[in-house]
């Protein structure tokens, strides 16, 4: 890391980010300025665009590990699900210390939940497709022993409300990411990564519709709109530009394949 870019990185993570969230934010901020090349963001200023990053980085994965422990226990499969969500971003080596560093924070005692979520809000703003994002990567931790028990419900509902989302959407989008993993799955089985066995089950045509957040009686406009709104929602590019580290664009690419596939297993069925 260059010494321009921890220069950098500490002035920014002083001026814009005091509190929990600003204990890591510098030193990632100067890592993806020396790893930066010339290009340039077009709709967000430079400045504003890498403190949004930041903090996405740096709270996804506090929050992660804030879930994880949320039972009293980290489990293998949530240490293997972090993992596994570091890997599909093709971290370095230093972007993946920062990333367990801030797990490992998550799941201290003495984690600052409230203000990290405050902090996090502050600095994302009012762009709902980038909460959104977040919102469902941490359902998604939350899933990763199988299901959501009583205390990461809990959490989850927490970190909902304080971005903004009424309790009935936070019990939709927890629907569609269970749907959603169960498509990441198949695509994980047919491409031969998958954990392959005679248990294994396609996606359902139920599960389908939960993708999609309709139900089998909607018609095919009413399906079509709720496909093209959600494409738009997790367009990766799109995200990115908002402020989604780049890191995490396969993450957002896989989304729109889960959404896509769902959408024409319901066009098959529906023989449309």
């Amino acid at each position: 890391m260059g010494w321009m870019g921890k220069l950098i990185g500490g002035l920014l993570g002083y001026l814009f980010t005091r509190g929990p969230i600003g204990a890591l934010i510098g030193a990632f901020l100067g890592h993806q300025f020396d790893k930066r090349t010339e290009e340039m963001k077009e709709r967000l200023d430079p400045a504003a665009h890498e403190r949004i990053q930041a903090t996405f980085f740096t709270a996804t994965f506090s929050i992660m590990g804030h879930i994880a422990k949320a039972d009293g226990r980290v489990s293998e499969n949530e240490i293997a699900h972090a993992e596994n969500v570091m890997s599909r971003m093709g971290l370095d080596e230093a972007a993946r210390k920062y990333a367990i560093d801030l797990f490992k924070q998550g799941k201290e005692p003495h984690f600052d939940f409230d203000s990290t979520m405050a902090q996090f809000k502050s600095q994302v703003g009012r762009q709902r497709n980038l909460l959104q994002m977040f919102l469902e990567i941490q359902i998604s931790m939350a899933m990763a022993d199988g299901d959501v028990d009583q205390q990461e419900q809990t959490i989850l509902r927490q970190i909902g409300q304080k971005l903004g989302f009424a309790s009935f959407v936070i019990d939709q989008l927890i629907k569609m990411v269970q749907a959603q993993q169960r498509f990441y799955e198949h695509s994980q089985h047919q491409s031969g990564q998958g954990t392959a066995g005679a248990g294994y089950n396609a996606p359902s045509i139920e599960q389908a519709y939960q993708v999609l957040g309709v139900s089998a009686g909607d018609d095919k406009a009413t399906v079509k709109k709720a496909y093209r709104r959600l494409m738009s929602q997790h367009h990766p590019d799109k995200l990115v530009s908002k402020g989604l580290p780049e890191s995490m664009i396969k993450i957002a690419t896989e989304k729109t394949q889960e959404i896509k596939s769902a959408y024409e297993l319901i066009e098959k069925h529906k023989n449309w």
